[in-house]
């Protein structure tokens, strides 16, 4: 029968990479999932960037565009973990700009978004990405 200390143990056994992959996959399936809404009602998304979201110092219609890119792209990166650091960046500058400006009530979703992405960003993407082949290839 394990003990607590033991079992402890066998759970820092666990890979790290498993957790940099759901992490990946989990945010970026938020994005990904609110990018395809926004195509699917071209109209309905300018609408709601003009009279709902507000994003200050943009048009609604580029407001809404670099957003659906952003959210069209990196979480394909992100997916699969190739650039995966810098994909992170508009994420996080979304979040940011989302969390001001747009839902703020939605602190503890936007503080979630950041932990992953803040994770992935200053640990990297892990050993399951296609980063991780890149970087062994070039030094070998």
């Amino acid at each position: 029968m394990l003990n607590l200390k033991s079992l402890l143990m066998e759970m820092e056994r666990l890979p790290l990479s498993i957790f940099q992959f759901v992490f990946r996959l989990t945010v970026g399936g938020v994005f990904w999932h609110s990018g395809l809404t926004k195509i699917d009602s071209w109209q309905t998304t300018i609408v709601l960037f003009r009279d709902e979201y507000r994003v200050p110092f943009l048009p609604p219609e580029l407001a809404a565009m670099f957003a659906t890119a952003v959210e069209l792209s990196c979480p394909v990166l992100l997916l699969l973990g190739i650039a995966t650091r810098l994909a992170t960046l508009p994420l996080l500058a979304m979040t940011v700009v989302i969390q001001i400006f747009v839902y703020p009530e939605s602190w503890n979703a936007h503080l979630m978004w950041v932990a992953m992405l803040g994770y992935i960003l200053t640990r990297g993407p892990g050993t399951i990405s296609l980063d991780h082949l890149i970087v062994r290839k070039i030094e070998h």
